[in-house]
């Protein structure tokens, strides 16, 4: 039968001996920190979320991607000083229609250095972001068996915003039941900007 891959099924699980595997590499690489979870998760222990953190300041030669729902979680752990900002961590937060961009604000009250948005999968029109402390926006359509639909003057949208907050901008695809066919060119065109940090470490 072999084992399971997820052996406790959807249920939080933790996974202490994965956070010792950047100190092996050498060689500077950007890393996604829980590509297929949560850190910020009501569950996630303070004190597991600061071995992250610790972990994170000690391989400078990375950067560290971390993206959550649980703004309002982020935003109440770094005022009570339990966050502790490397330098070489982006923090970003989803907003995916209007009813998320409450969590703009949440992230902007925290002491995060780099900080971006995640808009994918892109849901509704979203024409009045706050992108003047934000540094990266990530744009991109749903995919799969039924995708929900991506409007084209919604991707427009949030580009041009980003251009008047000199924001970089980053067009990952446009989903849809065929993603690779349906490509990620916008207007003839190729968005894979990210943010000016100096060396990229900031």
């Amino acid at each position: 039968m072999g084992q399971k891959k997820y052996v406790n099924g959807f249920q939080l699980t933790l996974h202490p001996k994965v956070l010792y595997e950047p100190y092996a590499w050498k060689k500077g690489r950007i890393i996604f920190v829980n590509s297929m979870s949560d850190l910020f998760h009501k569950d996630v222990p303070i004190d597991f979320i600061n071995k992250v953190f610790k972990v994170i300041w000690d391989n400078p030669q990375h950067v560290f991607q971390v993206l959550t729902k649980r703004a309002d979680i982020l935003q109440y752990y770094d005022s009570e000083g339990w966050l502790k900002w490397p330098h070489n961590l982006w923090m970003g937060v989803t907003v995916e229609n209007s009813d998320a961009i409450y969590r703009i604000d949440h992230l902007n009250k925290t002491g995060a250095r780099v900080k971006f948005l995640c808009c994918e999968p892109l849901l509704s029109d979203l024409p009045d972001l706050d992108l003047q402390n934000i540094d990266w926006v990530i744009v991109g359509g749903e995919s799969g068996q039924t995708p929900r639909p991506m409007k084209k003057e919604w991707v427009i949208n949030i580009k041009e915003q980003c251009r008047k907050t000199n924001t970089a901008f980053y067009f990952k695809q446009w989903g849809g039941t065929n993603k690779d066919k349906a490509g990620k060119t916008l207007d003839g065109k190729v968005y894979v900007e990210m943010p000016e940090i100096g060396n990229g470490f900031c």
